[in-house]
């Protein structure tokens, strides 16, 4: 077996395989490009596996590994940094590193998403960004508008601005819809992309009866998780959505760390906007959350609200079953019946909201 160590660049890669042993039988800076890859690989016959860091660009690189029959694994950079830290750090020592961790099994793995999915979750990624770009347009508007006593545009959406607003001022809020109105149809699209491929989709519209889940949210939370199986309990659900603070605890010493970035920050965006949609249209979720929230605080008690739906989402799609409650509290305020969900899809979850 050859175990091969790839520290991958953008235009190059620094390559050091190893035999069983340990030993260096190949070492060698690659462009990366699609022949340059397979001579190397293919120049060492016999089973193998090749290890790279989760960097931006491993897509290509899974892929050509795949159709050469070796054998892939992504490594978590924060915890492989925890593992091979070392005083001397080159692309030929982290290569030769990545080599033998790999040999000895201790390499760390990140989670890589299905082919199938991966395209879907990145055209999601893509929208949300869009999303982001189209609120900064508004919020530029508004600051353009506080400079002149006009920061309210009760008919933006029409085009009509204040009179108050100098010319060269409406001139740049006329640019500024213009990106709203490119941004919002390129959204449009995507949405209807998205809803071509994954609203059929049994999990999807089981996450629909969720309290203030609409199709985003199920798009989102199905993909970013993209198999429950892969968390042992609700747990490690939990914490893979930063919906739980972290912890630095030495002898006496506790205390929690807020703001952790372990996990995923696309889950942690779609269960934080679901909690406050449940707690603003939900009387039931509304009052779980008042009575949390006189034993914390406002950000605490949504955090609270947050993790609740990410546990109705784990047993949802762990068992495969429908959507029965919030915390075993029937919800009065019965979703609808008509698109996106399909009619059949859970006739005993409208009886009990």
């Amino acid at each position: 077996m050859f175990y091969s160590g790839v520290d991958l660049h953008k235009d190059n890669c620094f390559i050091t395989t190893v035999n069983d042993v340990g030993e260096v039988v190949k070492q060698d800076r690659v462009l990366n490009d699609v022949l340059a890859i397979t001579t190397y690989f293919r120049s060492l016959p016999g089973p193998h596996k090749a290890v790279v860091e989760s960097t931006a660009g491993w897509y290509w690189l899974r892929d050509l590994l795949i159709e050469l029959n070796v054998e892939f694994v992504l490594a978590h950079a924060k915890y492989l940094k925890a593992i091979s830290y070392a005083k001397v750090k080159t692309d030929k020592v982290d290569s030769i590193t990545l080599a033998q961790l790999l040999r000895m099994n201790l390499i760390p793995e990140a989670h890589t998403i299905s082919p199938k999915l991966r395209p879907i979750r990145d055209l999601l990624r893509t929208r949300l960004r869009l999303v982001q770009k189209r609120t900064a347009c508004y919020n530029s508007i508004h600051r353009l508008g506080e400079k002149f006593n006009c920061d309210h545009f009760p008919n933006l959406n029409e085009g009509k601005l204040p009179a108050q607003l100098p010319d060269l001022y409406k001139l740049q809020v006329g640019y500024f819809l213009e990106q709203v109105s490119l941004l919002k149809e390129q959204i449009k699209q995507i949405e209807q992309s998205l809803g071509r491929q994954l609203l059929d989709n049994d999990d999807i519209q089981r996450l629909l009866w969720i309290p203030a889940f609409g199709r985003i949210t199920a798009f989102s939370i199905y993909l970013e998780i993209d198999g429950i199986e892969r968390f042992p309990s609700e747990k490690q659900l939990f914490s893979y959505a930063r919906l739980v603070p972290g912890a630095k605890n030495s002898n006496a010493s506790r205390r929690q760390k807020s703001g952790n970035k372990d996990g995923n920050v696309y889950l942690k965006i779609a269960f934080s906007d679901a909690a406050v949609h449940a707690i603003r249209y939900y009387p039931e979720i509304r009052a779980f959350y008042l009575r949390t929230r006189r034993r914390s605080n406002e950000a605490i008690a949504r955090a609270i609200v947050a993790k609740e739906l990410a546990r109705i989402v784990y047993h949802v799609l762990k068992d495969r079953a429908p959507y029965r409650g919030f915390k075993g509290i029937p919800i009065q305020r019965q979703k609808s019946m008509n698109w996106p969900r399909r009619r059949v899809a859970n006739t005993n979850v409208a009886q009990q909201g």
